[in-house]
């Protein structure tokens, strides 16, 4: 029987990364995250705040913040991210530490073309329309 890897991230596992604030995080991330991180990690930290109160209220988070960065103090977090029409659930998992929220929800349709319509096609264009 294989037994299953813990999840790390970078070499440390979940647990020390909720340690680490989000300036000590950004070290252990990409540099263009890393640099999204850096200068706003202000609203990173409000954005914890609001959803830590919402998660005790047991209320959604809701959020219109496709930019954000994802940090390890977000992981088991259900987020309902706008993708321009809707929100869209997203459960944050540890795969998704240095990726922004937009990633996750995204905001095209899949497209389902159906047959084409009378006149479309050569071989159409002489039925008889009903």
């Amino acid at each position: 029987m294989e037994k299953k890897k813990d999840f790390t991230y970078r070499g440390k596992n979940i647990e020390e990364l909720k340690k680490l604030e989000v300036r000590e995080f950004a070290k252990h991330i990409k540099s263009r995250a890393r640099r999204a991180v850096l200068r706003n990690f202000q609203s990173i930290e409000q954005f914890l705040a609001r959803a830590k109160e919402k998660i005790q209220k047991n209320k959604q988070i809701k959020t219109h913040l496709r930019d954000l960065v994802v940090v390890p103090e977000m992981i088991g977090m259900k987020i309902n991210v706008y993708n321009g029409h809707n929100f869209i659930p997203v459960e944050i998992s540890g795969e998704m530490l240095g990726h922004r929220l937009g990633e996750f929800s995204l905001t095209r349709g899949k497209v389902k073309h159906g047959s084409a319509g009378i006149g479309a096609t050569k071989g159409s264009k002489h039925k008889a329309k009903k």
